[in-house]
């Protein structure tokens, strides 16, 4: 009984933050703090546009990316969604097995790129010319729509396979198809040519370069950066190239 008593080791106060050299003995024990994913959940949008952010709707599941594909396709209101670089960073995430597996995914953006466009086939059909006396509100521009008209006029039937690697064009182009009453099987076969080219081939590119190019995730942010620039700029040189004509008309 006269013996020393066991000693333990002291609690740490949770209180008190720990020295480096207590952080350094954790690291080394297996007990610190995992570190986060490389491709991780977090967004790097803003918690009130997060929704926007292509990883957030691939991590949300197929559901979320078809309903974009399909709302950013046919419906009036999905002229902002990140059609694009979803699809790119989809493809991607696809190929580093972080969620999503490549054929389904292909798969399931192609029906919904198809269908979205012919519901807004039939919302233009349904309501004509109405729609160039309808206001500009917050999630309706008039101008988008003469814009995808007059695209539709200079190509006819391919614009519906130009216009889905244009932004914002593509979102109205099946609207002003319905508007101009084009034969509709000939629309079914373009918007499914247009849905294989751009929702399954944006698709794989991002598959395959996931694939082939080691440590492709670095560099992820970038890529999308300049995959929607490269979408963006068709329509901006356009409306630049427009102005210009107009002042020179004008002087």
């Amino acid at each position: 009984m006269g013996g020393r008593l066991p000693s333990y080791p002291p609690q740490r106060n949770p209180c008190v933050p720990m020295t480096m050299p207590a952080q350094r003995r954790m690291k080394l024990s297996g007990t610190a703090k995992p570190a986060v994913p490389r491709y991780g959940r977090v967004s790097p949008y803003d918690p009130p546009v997060s929704f926007l952010d292509p990883q957030t709707i691939v991590h949300a599941g197929y559901v979320a990316i078809a309903l974009v594909i399909f709302a950013e396709c046919g419906l009036l209101i999905g002229f902002f969604l990140p059609g694009d670089s979803l699809l790119f960073t989809a493809g991607f995430l696809a190929s580093q097995g972080l969620g999503v597996n490549i054929w389904p995914l292909s798969l399931i953006c192609a029906a919904a790129a198809t269908i979205g466009p012919l519901v807004g086939y039939w919302y233009g059909a349904w309501a004509g010319p109405r729609l160039f006396n309808r206001e500009d509100s917050l999630w309706f521009r008039k101008q988008h729509l003469i814009r995808a008209h007059e695209f539709y006029e200079r190509h006819g039937g391919k614009a519906l396979v130009i216009a889905r690697f244009m932004p914002i064009v593509r979102t109205f182009a099946p609207v002003v198809g319905g508007m101009a009453t084009m034969n509709y099987p000939r629309f079914v076969v373009y918007t499914m040519i247009g849905a294989v080219l751009w929702a399954m081939g944006v698709t794989w590119l991002g598959y395959f370069l996931g694939s082939l190019i080691p440590d492709a995730g670095k560099y992820l942010e970038y890529i999308v950066a300049v995959i929607i620039v490269a979408s963006v700029a068709p329509p901006i040189i356009h409306f630049l190239r427009d102005r210009k004509r107009a002042s020179f008309t004008g002087a």
